[in-house]
């Protein structure tokens, strides 16, 4: 769809990207080799303010409205067995998330951060949650096709899901300071480190992971899987909805709207683990001043999200071998985007203080 310019709604968004501001982080940077604290003492945390305060354009970037989105898609590759947990646990793990039950619910609640569980792509339907206003509907298709044997979705709706995610960044933009991205899908870690492979160049072997726990045997199953739906699908690393048509998932389509749109929005967006490291892949590949605003949580256990790190040049902020998902490792991650806010506002300079600074 066009607007009144006749630029399409991605184009549109993309416009309204631009780099961090140059001088809010040489402004910040400046107050913080000031402080009362031996020369960037807090290291990581300095760095991460200064890029809080490039992608806000404020010395006092405002972070206390904190929203982890939960993008929701099934995935047709489950049936291949590459996951230790059937296909059903991605409906009940969405009721799970709006009773307040789930790993994603406990760690959001202690950031102050609030919940949206968003269905873009989910098996089942909701029609009670979404009647409810539990979740937010914006389904394209009940699963994608089993990418071991063709395309996961059609290009248009690869193109619909990415537009899903730019929407509801733009329908949760004036009550959110800084975005977490969170999934739901049984089977996406396959498609996901198929991405990681598209991108890094890297053989599956050397970047597919247990996932849910699976055992020796499967896990050699789920790279012959992987190797199988790259070679099947020949997905383009230079056209990143070909990649997502080919051998993504809605909800990483979902999630790489969602990058795009806070990043539209000049919000920081703290992505996740490895199916949402692959969303900003994707994200990135389509523009690349996207990566201006992401927070990479950690790294997870899985190899293929250590690979997107590099090739996403983001260094994690924690390292706890999680492998959970939901956005959990980014909710643990808002602490330290609190931390570092409260760093650059409250820490006296040592001229404020009276303190003599360094012979």
């Amino acid at each position: 769809m066009a607007d009144k310019t006749g630029l399409s709604f991605l184009d549109a968004t993309f416009r309204a990207i631009y780099p961090q501001d140059y001088a809010c982080r040489q402004q910040a940077e400046e107050r913080l080799n000031q402080l009362t604290m031996p020369q960037w003492a807090l290291g990581d945390l300095m760095d991460l303010a200064v890029d809080l305060a490039g992608m806000t354009r404020s010395l006092a970037p405002p972070v206390s409205r904190k929203k982890v989105v939960v993008m929701v898609g099934d995935h047709g590759v489950a049936a291949e067995g590459v996951s230790q947990y059937p296909a059903e646990v991605t409906a009940q793990m969405v009721r799970n998330f709006v009773r307040g039950g789930a790993g994603i619910n406990a760690l959001a609640r202690r950031a102050g951060a609030g919940v949206c569980v968003v269905d873009v792509g989910a098996r089942d339907d909701f029609p009670d949650l979404v009647r409810a206003g539990a979740i937010v509907a914006r389904k394209i298709g009940r699963g994608t096709a089993n990418i071991a044997k063709g395309p996961a979705m059609s290009r248009t709706h690869a193109v619909m899901a990415v537009e899903a995610g730019i929407e509801v960044a733009n329908s949760l933009a004036a009550t959110t300071d800084v975005f977490g991205t969170g999934e739901m899908g049984i089977g996406n870690t396959t498609p996901s480190t198929a991405i990681a492979a598209v991108f890094t160049g890297r053989k599956a072997a050397e970047l597919t992971g247990r996932g849910t726990g699976i055992d020796d045997e499967r896990l050699r199953h789920k790279v012959a899987v992987i190797e199988r739906a790259l070679a099947v699908n020949a997905p383009d690393a230079k056209d990143g909805l070909d990649v997502l048509a080919k051998v993504g998932g809605f909800e990483i389509g979902a999630i790489a709207g969602l990058v795009i749109g806070a990043a539209a929005q000049r919000k920081p967006v703290i992505v996740d683990g490895l199916i949402a490291a692959a969303g900003a892949m994707i994200a990135v590949s389509l523009e690349p001043f996207v990566r201006d605003y992401l927070i990479c949580a950690h790294r997870s256990v899985e190899p293929g999200h250590g690979a997107l790190l590099a090739r996403l040049q983001r260094k994690p902020l924690l390292d706890l071998n999680l492998r959970l998902g939901e956005g959990t490792g980014a909710t643990l991650a808002m602490h330290l985007v609190d931390a570092a806010v409260a760093i650059l506002t409250e820490v006296a300079t040592f001229a404020e203080a009276g303190v003599s600074g360094a012979a």
